[in-house]
């Protein structure tokens, strides 16, 4: 008797790649509140837009990849976000400093073609 697991792989992809980017993103909301924002512009919109970008896409899209909810909308900003960090802000870099942010693109771009899966607030079944 076989099994398919495609519904729990999916929670798996979302918990793991939404749950590890909240780390990175969890610790810039302070950030928010320093005078003045310091932060880099990597897409030329000045430090705050870039910085509440960067949370929306490390901080509010993982929560709702994570609850599966919105999750194929959630992935978009996320893997934008790991789009400019991989190809903008560590263009100079060496692939070693890059795999990071490229791994987790690759992660969201997973999630937004597959979906939450049964296991979310917005099941794709």
């Amino acid at each position: 008797m076989k099994k398919n697991h495609y519904d729990l792989a999916l929670l798996i992809a979302r918990l793991g790649f939404g749950g590890f980017m909240l780390t990175h993103g969890i610790p810039k909301i302070e950030r928010l509140f320093s005078s003045p924002i310091e932060f880099g512009d990597p897409i030329g919109v000045g430090p705050t837009l870039s910085l509440i970008l960067a949370l929306i896409g490390e901080v509010i899209a993982p929560i709702l990849i994570i609850i599966g909810l919105k999750t194929k909308l959630a992935a978009i900003p996320a893997a934008i976000t790991m789009f400019v960090a991989a190809f903008i802000v560590h263009a100079p870099d060496d692939f070693g400093t890059k795999e990071k942010a490229l791994l987790y693109l690759v992660g969201f771009v997973v999630i937004f073609l597959a979906g939450p899966g049964k296991y979310a607030i917005d099941k794709n079944n």
